[in-house]
């Protein structure tokens, strides 16, 4: 039986006039990196798993693709790592029906226990309880007791089985994920010591360290290559991507930041997309905030509920911060951020009001002031710079400037870029103190952004120009020379492989022309070869005439 062909979910395959469009995307992006000085580089698909595991938090390390290692070391694993999960798991079971079974066979004990420690002191009875794989789990029995005499409180022995449901819970869910933590890392060696790339950010962290003999400082790169996330699909999100992205390392300097603006903006524009949004903040203005408020503890809490404001509204920000554990005195003193409105200008002298006993507040305001008035000064063709007070993409990753750019207005789509400074992103491969800033472009949002737009070029999916008919081995031979010529010209030609014969098949060469969308078809027989002429006939119009080669080079361009 046939297999039935497929491809993994969140992966595409791309038809050649989305490769086309694609490849527009690449070269315009590419054009302008190469005009503000960024050089290029590349980074191997796959890192060694300690360089990218932990860099990222415990979500984006769940969405690592790591690859297995070779060999046979399955049978290894299942002959112990799985056999002991079994194990434990029959352990478990039979002790939570051992102590079911002991409650309901004792309902005056039951009925008598009134403290832990007496409750604890039955549970001790249990031979199941002391046997060696609760070390295995990594469990300590005091933790155990404990934690099944809380289950035996909170539930009500008999009823609607609560007491085996809270049990079992415990036991079968909290212990083998203890196992399996407990177990992970040297698990995790055997299996796989490699991972796709998450991102081209920490390759590139580990290139400049790596190679920090060999480069000048500061150094500006640019990278274009695809990295792969064990995402959900949906519109817009992929497990495998493009990622177009430019930094410079071993600078401080903000006129960094006003450069990268002017990039956004030469991009965008370059591709017609008018009307984007180049959103600012900055990670001070951010620790000002929860440092005023008396949130300094809890700065990723403020920060995750501040960034949901355009999502979900005022109201249900102030709770979930209030659910996180920010006190409604310091919720009370965000008041005027949520009504901070205005110019660019107008939200800085907001902020100076708000966040004027903050030197970090301060630091963040003087930072985005400088970078606004030099894009003042120099201009911008299509965007707008705004200020975002909100925006906190890759907290935990930035130290500074914090970047994202949106469609123009009417276009549903999340950001079509970000970025942002980072004080020390070498030194967790011990390069320190070497500060950078970077941006990144969502080349497959941007993909789409045009499509819903209408934006892409006519002729970005052009590829053959000029097709040969193919009368037989001798016109072909003939035409091929023709097409020689029409090539070192810089015209796309090309010859039908495969020859009419009894008169028949010159439809299908035509309707394939016309299909492939080939603005020019040329067919040559007796007569043209013995005139060294063509006859070139325009496929939109049906217009056709015998001319010599020069003029049908000066036709086709």
């Amino acid at each position: 039986m046939a297999q039935k062909p497929s491809i993994p979910k969140g992966t595409r395959d791309f038809n050649p006039e989305q490769v086309a469009k694609r490849n527009y995307i690449f070269s315009t992006i590419k054009s302008q990196f190469q005009t503000f000085g960024f050089q290029p580089i590349e980074t191997p698909s796959f890192e060694n798993s300690d360089t990218l595991m932990g860099k990222y938090g415990e979500e984006g390390d769940r969405l690592i693709f790591k690859i297995l290692n070779s060999g046979d070391y399955l049978k290894g694993l299942d002959d112990s790592f799985y056999r002991n999960i079994f194990l434990v798991k029959v352990r478990i079971n039979n002790g939570y029906d051992a102590l079911v079974e002991f409650f309901k066979r004792n309902p005056e004990i039951a009925k008598s226990c009134d403290n832990e420690d007496y409750m604890s002191k039955e549970l001790m009875t249990f031979d199941w309880f002391h046997n060696e794989d609760f070390l295995l789990l990594g469990f300590r029995k005091d933790y155990v007791l404990y934690k099944l005499t809380k289950v035996y409180f909170e539930s009500n022995l008999g009823e609607n089985g609560s007491l085996q449901e809270g049990i079992k819970s415990l036991f079968v869910k909290e212990a083998v994920e203890r196992y399996l933590k407990n177990v992970s890392n040297k698990t995790t060696s055997k299996i796989s010591e490699k991972a796709l790339r998450y991102d081209l950010t920490v390759p590139f962290a580990r290139y400049v360290v790596q190679h920090q003999n060999e480069i000048d400082f500061p150094f500006k790169r640019y990278q274009m290559q695809p990295v792969w996330r064990a995402d959900r699909p949906q519109k817009g999100r992929f497990r495998e991507f493009y990622q177009c992205d430019a930094d410079v390392v071993g600078s401080d300097s903000l006129w960094q930041e006003v450069e990268f603006i002017q990039l956004y903006d030469n991009v965008f524009s370059a591709l017609g997309l008018k009307g984007t949004t180049i959103k600012i903040n900055n990670r001070k203005i951010l620790s000002g905030i929860a440092e005023v408020i008396g949130a300094s503890d809890k700065l990723i809490d403020f920060t995750v509920a501040l960034d949901k404001l355009d999502k979900i509204g005022e109201e249900k920000v102030k709770e979930e911060m209030l659910g996180r554990g920010i006190p409604q005195n310091g919720i009370d003193k965000l008041q005027p951020l949520f009504s901070l409105s205005g110019t660019f200008e107008a939200q800085i002298e907001s902020l100076k009001g708000i966040l004027s006993t903050s030197d970090d507040g301060n630091k963040g305001i003087e930072e985005l002031d400088f970078i606004n008035n030099a894009i003042s000064t120099l201009g911008l063709q299509t965007a707008t710079l705004q200020l975002d007070v909100t925006l906190a993409r890759g907290l935990n990753y930035y130290t500074g400037a914090i970047f994202e750019v949106s469609a123009p207005e009417g276009v549903k789509m999340g950001s079509i870029g970000g970025g942002g400074r980072y004080a020390d992103l070498t030194g967790v491969f011990g390069l320190k103190n070497v500060s950078g800033v970077g941006i990144s472009f969502g080349l497959d949002r941007i993909y789409l952004v045009l499509e819903e737009l209408g934006l892409f070029p006519e002729t970005i999916a052009k590829s053959t120009e000029v097709m040969f008919i193919n009368f037989g081995d001798k016109e072909a031979l003939f035409s091929l020379q023709a097409i020689k010529t029409l090539r070192e010209s810089g015209i796309n030609a090309e010859l039908y492989p495969d020859k009419i014969t009894n008169g028949k098949h010159m439809k299908k060469q035509m309707n394939y022309a016309n299909k492939r969308n080939i603005p020019f078809v040329v067919l040559v027989g007796d007569e043209e070869m013995n005139n060294n002429l063509y006859t070139l006939k325009n496929m939109k119009s049906g217009e056709q005439s015998k001319v010599s080669l020069d003029e049908v080079i000066a036709k086709v361009k």
